[in-house]
């Protein structure tokens, strides 16, 4: 196994972890946002107001976007192992 495979692994695995996140971590983001900017129109501080709705906001990306993630995880994970045999010997 050369030097250069073990970055393009590397590299392909921190773009699959990437990809699965990055729809729970925009709803987060959108939601966090709106929240946000509703406490400093309205100057409501509750700490429980920005919590629980971005729980459910990422519940929700994660039931949506599930079937979608698990076929891209399973995607990585095959093409991993048809790697093996070039990786030994």
């Amino acid at each position: 196994m050369t030097p250069q495979m073990v970055v393009t692994i590397g590299r392909e695995a921190l773009t699959a972890v990437l990809l699965v996140a990055s729809p729970m971590l925009a709803f987060a983001l959108v939601v966090g946002l709106t929240i946000a900017i509703f406490q400093a129109v309205t100057q409501i501080n509750e700490m429980t107001l920005t919590f629980v709705p971005k729980i459910l906001a990422v519940a929700v990306a994660l039931l949506i976007f599930l079937p979608w993630m698990i076929n891209q995880l399973t995607d990585f994970a095959r093409h991993m192992f048809e790697l093996i045999p070039g990786l030994v010997g």
